[in-house]
């Protein structure tokens, strides 16, 4: 049987209450044709989490997964392209890297079994 595969990213907020409130009441309504997208790329499950700016977002995917065919299937997708540039509004660059970047994939350190 195939396990699925853990991957951990982080991504700051613009620091402004007013816009962190509306990027959480878009993430209560994620647009359908976003989460069949993600579906397709081979995400099981997503949950991000936030602490004051700084969001950490959790995927549970198929072992086959690549962020690279996802990027391929977003690109061809007038909805995530659309939603993406929207987001965009609400979000930053990490310090550190380039601008205009997004989610950063972090490193695991520990793991407790």
């Amino acid at each position: 049987m195939n396990k699925s595969v853990r991957y951990t990213l982080c991504l700051d907020l613009v620091d402004e209450p007013g816009l962190i409130a509306e990027y959480e009441a878009y993430h209560q309504q994620v647009w359908p044709e976003i989460l069949l997208n993600m579906k397709a790329a081979g995400i099981l499950s997503a949950e991000i989490y936030r602490w004051q700016n700084r969001l950490c977002m959790i995927l549970e995917t198929t072992p086959e997964f690549s962020f690279d065919h996802k990027a391929m299937l977003d690109q061809s997708n007038k909805k995530v392209i659309e939603w993406e540039k929207l987001m965009w509004k609400y979000q930053q660059s990490l310090p550190g890297v380039l601008d205009g970047s997004k989610w950063q994939l972090m490193q695991k350190i520990f793991r407790m079994d």
